[in-house]
């Protein structure tokens, strides 16, 4: 039973380091980048987007296609970028262990 208890108590830890590392990657940015620098997408390390900046000369009338291209290429960029952080502050806080597929968080 006493290895139970361990087990018990390793988990609660993990638990509270887990909801430790979320808080923070919540705190962190990351920024996604497309057309030269012309779209940029911010988002957190949670893959909440927290702001969209478009240059002014990408605003003509009948070119809303490239700029909706744009921003989703931003996003795709910002989002892989997060990915990455979260993997990092992953394999910190299991010691350099991998996660089974399936289990990214928090992005699941």
């Amino acid at each position: 039973m006493k290895n139970i208890g361990q087990m018990l108590k390793q988990a609660q830890q993990m638990q509270s380091k887990m909801a430790e590392m979320q808080e923070r990657l919540a705190g962190m940015t990351v920024e996604g980048v497309s057309g030269a620098g012309l779209v940029t997408v911010t988002m957190n390390g949670k893959g909440e987007m927290k702001g969209l900046k478009v240059d002014p000369s990408l605003i003509n009338p009948g070119e809303g296609e490239i700029l909706e291209d744009l921003i989703v290429a931003a996003h795709a960029d910002a989002k892989a970028k997060a990915e990455t952080m979260t993997a990092e502050a992953m394999k910190e806080l299991t010691g350099g262990l991998e996660l089974p597929p399936g289990m990214n968080l928090p992005f699941g």
